[in-house]
């Protein structure tokens, strides 16, 4: 029996919940239902409450006006590292998950989840869509799963498993997507149930239906248009699945929570919200999502301006959910309960000292101690300190280091990097070498202004604080394959040899050029 079969019939023993059936309809539980949608590759600025100039976005939006809006919320540089620390509490070095690529994608199979703890107080749980961290979602507490075959390249009439069995669908990845969470949550009806939803959409390749690509041609370019109308796609969704809600009375005993899972990728030289950086950087804009969070009556629509992170989504929710964190598990929780923020409408004092800890993380295997400072940061209230270098190591563009390769690029002058055609200097900008930046980033999101040479003794406290974390987190990173190899698939291995030829080529002209 594996553990969470263990956790299933220790469920039944313990908390049997009983609830009326109703054929035509769900009963709402004691307990609130959870929807949490992750959205992959969006942007901050991408809804219309954000600032956006083209995107209409009325159902974000409505979410947000009567949502708690956590206004500095903080996720990992990519996919895999932000949901391996949503779903344990702790940063994603604790469980090995360094990269989006196997095996320091894949989150150990003894690792404690948000879904398995939920069960011990009684939920079903259920998954849709994207997972990205190796053994399916089955294994780490999902009761209930579906998911395409294609995955991000199957937009269209996809092929679905849902529980193991496989069907041809008709119509666009995500309205079936939704169309899936709407029925887990319309057949669960003596629980209370904990529905994660993570969208593919707006992550590469990039397609969408023609009706809400055409908006924006014209306007943009061809890739940005397709970009913007997945985006305006997901807008529908949203309005969708909350209108199910209230249809099913569901609405007001169900907490929604809506994040990317990383910061913006091809809609970043439409718009920004003024934040320097993408996803794969410790820039500002690489790193901050939009999060609200809303349960009608009990939480007031309102905005938090406190420090927070994916890494408090665990302990909130087992808080409102009421399950308890097991005693041995607790010292390896470093995210906080998010309740008295969420509860209060007013201001207030919440782990104001905090520390949050950064790290694109990207290394080829065997080099991570070589990035100790490559692309790397720590943040404390309004302040982010960081270093935006590629290693010092030149074996790292032997070894397909290709973060450092950008950084490298960018240092050496170019205007074009990844999801930039010619913002290269500013969104992947180089720090200087040796030290530290550090910026406000409240009043400059545009990292402009550095303040190391103006503040030396709060970038000496901030540096120290990121070495101790390193220092004690590196050995359990390491152990539990964060510095592992990267196994790249054929595709990926011709595809880098094909760069490295094309830039030896260049190089010998280069040089014959000279002489």
């Amino acid at each position: 029996m594996n553990r969470t079969s263990t956790l299933i019939t220790a469920v039944c023993a313990a908390f049997s919940l009983i609830h009326p059936a109703n054929a035509a309809e769900p009963t709402a539980p004691a307990k609130p239902n959870i929807l949490f949608i992750i959205t992959d590759d969006q942007g901050y600025g991408d809804w219309s409450v954000n600032g956006h100039p083209l995107l209409k976005t009325p159902n974000a939006d409505k979410l947000a006006a009567e949502s708690v809006r956590l206004e500095n919320f903080y996720v990992s540089a990519s996919c895999s590292p932000t949901r391996a620390a949503l779903l344990t509490g702790m940063h994603e070095f604790r469980s090995g998950v360094t990269h989006t690529q196997h095996p320091r994608v894949s989150l150990p199979h003894d690792t404690t989840t948000l879904p398995e703890l939920l069960i011990t107080a009684g939920y079903r749980t259920g998954f849709v869509g994207k997972w990205h961290l190796g053994q399916p979602p089955s294994g780490h507490g999902f009761e209930w799963c579906s998911s395409n075959l294609g995955g991000p390249f199957e937009h269209f009439d996809p092929n679905m498993v849902r529980n193991g069995k496989k069907t041809k669908e008709i119509g666009y990845r995500e309205d079936i997507y939704f169309n899936d969470a709407m029925n887990f949550i319309t057949e669960t009806k003596d629980k209370p149930w904990f529905m994660y939803l993570s969208t593919y959409s707006p992550h590469d390749p990039l397609k969408a239906p023609e009706e809400f690509v055409a908006p924006f041609r014209g306007k943009v370019t061809e890739e940005q248009a397709q970009y913007l109308g997945m985006v305006a796609n997901l807008d529908y969704n949203i309005g969708r699945i909350m209108a199910f809600l209230k249809e099913k009375n569901l609405d007001e005993n169900t907490i929604v929570v809506l994040i990317s899972d990383n910061g913006q990728t091809y809609g970043l030289d439409v718009y920004n919200a003024n934040m320097r950086g993408c996803k794969a950087t410790v820039w500002e804009g690489g790193l901050r999502s939009f999060s609200y969070w809303r349960w009608t009556g009990h939480w007031p629509p309102h905005q938090v301006d406190n420090l927070s992170a994916h890494i408090d989504v665990l302990p909130t929710l087992c808080a409102a959910a009421g399950a308890k964190i097991p005693e041995a598990l607790q010292p390896e929780i470093e995210g906080f309960n998010l309740l008295p923020v969420l509860e209060s409408k007013d201001p207030i004092a919440w782990h104001d000292d905090r520390f949050l800890y950064h790290h694109v993380a990207r290394w080829p295997g065997g080099m991570a101690a070589d990035h100790k400072y490559a692309m790397a940061g720590a943040r404390q209230g309004n302040y982010l300190l960081l270093r935006s270098r590629p290693c010092d190591n030149p074996g790292c563009e032997e070894a397909n280091g290709q973060q450092c390769d950008t950084l490298r690029s960018v240092e050496a002058g170019s205007k074009r990097a990844g999801y930039t055609a010619e913002n290269a200097q500013f969104h992947w900008g180089v720090t200087p070498p040796g030290r530290w930046a550090l910026f406000e980033v409240k009043k400059d999101p545009g990292c402009m202004n550095d303040l190391a040479a103006a503040e030396p003794e709060r970038v000496k406290a901030m540096g120290a604080a990121y070495d101790k974390w390193w220092d004690a987190t590196y050995p359990v990173m390491v152990k539990r394959g964060g510095d592992a190899e990267i196994v790249w698939s054929k595709v990926q291995t011709d595809l880098i040899n094909k760069k490295k030829a094309a830039k030896a080529a260049k190089a010998e002209q280069e040089k014959k050029a000279d002489q």
